[in-house]
């Protein structure tokens, strides 16, 4: 099973950038691997999608108030005369069809509403799918780490083993003392403790990454690089985000649906139109025949009604202009929260892409001081070996090219992280750039299947349009390319 989703996934690999041979991608998990599966299996985005289905589900409900009711009603009635011992029966039967012509603009301003709940919740999916796809990297690139820290501990305590082997060696024939002997067990031991804790951070790393994709992690490959899908200054980080960030779209869009609850609560002003109409059987009460046969039910009177309402409200106790004034408050409340998000996103940006300068800077002079420190390091030992150096300058010389490479290690994994924050910022850590060829979920899938199943009319949409006098626009969908297509990382 493993292998053949692999194997369906090669195509994203690639475009994802991973330049490995084609033996190391068949036999190491990928990022996109990770990536994917999480897509498909992860349970908090699964449940995100369905709780966007179960919203998808207002705009029918919305629209139910544009379409006929039809009810149906059924009666017998007995009645016994103690006086005169005559019984009789009556029974009736009747169809009623009641069809809203104008709603002063309520229905369709709840259809706004639901369609503006709707888009606020696409965008909120897309902020859980960022969310998760974040999860993914972090946990891919924290086992990566943690797997070469344990490298690292592990070369760490046999290189400081045979170091002791060494001291011992020398100690027995006189060319160092005892307290050379201790130093270097002193520093073995402090060895061991480190490894003791790599290993026990890569188990819990080992667990994070399994929460979260769904599958413990096996061989990990190399993370691809994010460089092309970075922007080249901040300024451009900062326009992707205003314009692609879930969460300033659907802060955008809530505060259209309020603004829709507002044109709801202004349309109780306003007369509706209401037609109806009544197909009706009755029987009048008569006596019954003796046996109890005949009577009521031998002869139905049929009755055809139909009628135009029309309702004004004249009073209410000031409720309307109350519930109009909660809602234009919930409104600027909306358009108030717009700007609070726009602030916190491009903070978040400033911050991500400052940490990822930051980061790179660290990851440039570690690099540096790793091949610095393993060059001193190997000019240490070969001085001590002809007593130019002690056993303790062996040591320190050894521990500090650990520590570089310790810090190198931290450096990439923070450059990474970095990097996917501020993509995320940017509303573009999404599986379709991340694994374009894998099948992507159709948010609005949802909706084309019931928009026009049971209950839709054929003259919905022209009462709807007679509806919309004075209502609030509906609120357009995002722009199609409003959002960078995926780019190729490949060569």
């Amino acid at each position: 099973m493993l292998k053949s989703r692999r194997a369906g996934l090669l195509a994203a690999v690639c475009s994802f950038g991973l330049m490995a041979g084609a033996a190391q991608v068949a036999s190491a998990e990928t990022l996109a691997d990770a990536i994917a599966l999480a897509y498909q299996t992860n349970p908090t985005l699964q449940g995100q999608r369905a709780s966007q289905r179960a919203l998808d589900e207002s705009i029918i409900q919305a629209r139910t108030g544009l379409r006929p009711q039809v009810s149906a009603s059924a009666d017998v009635a007995t009645s016994d005369g103690q006086n005169d011992g005559d019984a009789a029966r009556a029974s009736g039967a009747g169809i009623t069809v009641s069809q809203p012509l104008y709603t002063g603009g309520r229905v369709s301003s709840q259809i706004s509403a639901a369609e503006a709940d709707v888009m606020t919740g696409q965008q909120g999916l897309r902020s859980v799918e960022a969310s998760v796809i974040q999860a993914v990297i972090t946990a891919y690139v924290d086992v990566r780490r943690d797997q070469e820290r344990l490298r690292i501990s592990q070369e760490n305590v046999a290189v400081l083993q045979r170091q002791l082997d060494e001291a011992r060696a020398r100690f027995e024939v006189g060319e160092i003392t005892r307290t050379d002997v201790a130093q270097a067990e002193a520093r073995l031991a402090a060895a061991k403790a480190s490894l003791a804790s790599a290993q026990a951070q890569l188990a819990i790393s080992r667990a994070s990454y399994a929460a979260v994709v769904g599958q413990n992690p096996g061989d990990l490959a190399a993370e691809p690089s994010l460089e092309t899908f970075l922007p080249p200054a901040i300024e451009a980080a900062f326009d992707a985000a205003e314009q692609n960030n879930a969460e300033i779209l659907g802060a955008e869009y809530a505060e259209r649906a309020s603004a829709a609850r507002v044109a709801t609560a202004r349309s109780a002003r306003r007369p509706t139109v209401t037609a109806s109409g009544t197909l009706g059987f009755d029987a009048s009460t008569s006596p019954l025949a003796p046996g109890g046969a005949g009577g009521a039910f031998d002869d139905y009177q049929r009755s055809v009604s139909g009628r135009v309402a029309v309702s004004v409200p004249l009073f209410t106790g000031g409720l309307i202009n109350s519930q109009v004034r909660a809602a234009q408050e919930s409104n600027n409340a909306d358009r108030q929260a717009i700007e609070e998000t726009r602030r916190g996103v491009l903070r978040t940006v400033s911050q991500a892409w400052n940490s990822l300068v930051g980061a790179r800077a660290n990851l440039a002079a570690n690099e540096e001081q790793v091949r610095a420190a393993r060059i001193a390091f190997e000019g240490v030992r070969q001085e001590a070996q002809v007593g130019l150096r002690t056993t303790l300058d062996v040591l320190n010389a050894e521990q500090e090219l650990r520590n570089a490479e310790l810090s190198l290690v931290n450096a990439r994994h923070d450059e990474y992280v970095a990097a996917a924050v501020l993509l995320s910022a940017m509303g573009k850590l999404e599986a379709r750039y991340l694994t374009p060829d894998v099948a992507q979920y159709d948010v609005t899938a949802n909706g084309k299947v019931f928009s026009h199943q049971l209950g839709w009319t054929p003259w919905d949409p022209a009462i709807e349009l007679i509806d919309r006098v004075g209502a609030p626009p509906r609120p357009a969908p995002p722009a199609e390319g409003s959002v960078d297509a995926p780019v190729s990382t490949s060569n």
